[in-house]
């Protein structure tokens, strides 16, 4: 395995950083049509103020489907890199897709999540990572071997570049605050598709199939 690989971290030795620069730095670094699929809430909103981009897939209603979504993008278009970001809670619905990235095995998928702890959107209710579940160690128990805990703003970065030129699946979990997002992202579902699939250069199927 890849020496930046082989200390997995921990939830408590990572700092507390902030999801909307976070998100900030990642887009920041993309020029070659990477496609990014944002979960629900702040997650996406944060993805929506960074910069409305084609390639960009903001998730609405429904839990845990960003890295789903991303894994199919992935398998479908071997020749772009995908990546998903998601909270922790909506990644805890949805626990099962880690174990299918890695029986897939997809070189080009990276899967971003940001962990504060908390339910944010609906209230602030604990998740079980404020309890000790640790999401590194669960994806690393799934089978994805290229997963670990990002330190810091700076190790966050590093990872991000090793994610866009190295081999995947990769998981990066980050521990973030509970700030508001820097946005809100528009609710039109159709258009987002739209969008999003001509950013990715697919045809829209015709209504009834």
């Amino acid at each position: 395995m890849n020496a930046v690989f082989a200390d997995p971290g921990s939830r408590a030795q990572s700092r507390e950083m902030s999801r909307t620069d976070l998100t900030r730095r990642l887009v920041a670094r993309l020029h070659r049509e990477e496609a990014v699929v944002g979960g629900i809430g702040h997650t996406n909103f944060d993805l929506w103020a960074s910069g409305q981009r084609p390639q960009n897939f903001y998730m609405l209603g429904s839990m845990g489907l960003a890295a789903p979504i991303a894994l199919g993008v992935a398998i479908a278009q071997p020749q772009r890199r995908v990546f998903a970001l998601e909270g922790d809670g909506s990644l805890l619905m949805q626990l099962g897709c880690l174990g299918t990235i890695a029986a897939v095995g997809p070189r080009n998928l990276v899967v971003v999540v940001f962990d504060n702890g908390m339910y944010q959107i609906t209230g602030g209710q604990p998740t079980s990572t404020a309890l000790g579940t640790d999401l590194v160690a669960v994806a690393r128990g799934c089978g994805i071997a290229r997963s670990l805990w990002a330190r810091d703003e700076a190790h966050f970065d590093t990872l991000v570049a090793h994610a866009l030129e190295g081999d995947g699946p990769l998981f990066i979990a980050a521990r973030t605050d509970d700030t508001p997002p820097a946005g809100v992202t528009e609710r039109d579902a159709s258009r987002i598709r739209a969008r999003f699939m001509d950013g990715l250069g697919v045809a829209a199927m015709p209504r009834g199939r």
